[in-house]
């Protein structure tokens, strides 16, 4: 499975290219705003300094939502970097898009997907990724998890190849029940990511092993 970092922040993208297991970074206009990128040249300055950080793939979303400025917005983010993913969101205008960049061969990732119907759609139509949102389906009291497993059974039974981004991830045990129900990626924040690595048996038995160490 892919490790994504879901933000804007160069600081936190760095920390976790450096852990040597990031594959990738999404982004949107929100986490770009959090971070104070505003102005259209600032904030494709800033994915091309994102992609001078990571090796995989950054997606890159369209701020349009008719079908000439989504595919004018996205052929621009597409010339910035090879690296550069089209983040186009579920709509019918984004299905347009998306067939059309893929009979190109601009990569897309699908976004704001709530439904396996519109993860069906998305594969049709070409997507590279399709982002169903598993945090804030469970914000809503609605199985985030089972979604996941829907689509990945419908991408199995016809051998779609878009790939399944698990996003809106919260916490680490979205994580580890995405790897079990066989999402291609998950993206959320570095927290989620770190979280992985701690164990309070882990701890205690490496203090245990350093305070024996002291007795050599």
């Amino acid at each position: 499975m892919k490790f994504f970092i879901d933000t804007a922040n160069l600081e936190q993208i760095r920390e976790a290219q450096e852990l040597g297991v990031l594959d990738g970074v999404t982004t949107n206009p929100s986490l770009m705003a959090k971070e104070g990128i505003r102005g259209k040249n600032n904030i494709l300055k800033h994915y091309v300094q994102i992609c001078e950080i990571v090796d995989g793939d950054v997606s890159a979303e369209v701020i349009a939502t008719n079908l000439d400025d989504i595919i004018r917005e996205g052929e621009e983010l597409a010339e910035l970097h090879d690296q550069i993913v089209v983040k186009v969101p579920m709509i019918r205008d984004g299905i347009k898009a998306i067939k059309y960049f893929s009979d190109i061969g601009i990569r897309t990732n699908c976004t704001l997907v709530f439904s396996a119907g519109q993860a069906l759609l998305a594969a049709k139509a070409g997507a590279t990724y399709v982002s169903p949102f598993l945090g804030r389906l469970d914000d809503i009291s609605t199985d985030g998890l089972q979604l996941i497993a829907e689509i990945r059974q419908i991408y199995d039974n016809y051998e779609f190849e878009t790939q399944i981004l698990a996003a809106s991830i919260r916490h680490t045990m979205h994580v580890v029940n995405c790897a079990k129900i066989g999402a291609d990626v998950i993206t959320g924040p570095l927290s989620s990511i770190d979280g992985l690595l701690k164990h309070p048996l882990t701890d205690s038995g490496l203090a245990k092993f350093l305070e024996d160490a002291k007795s050599f």
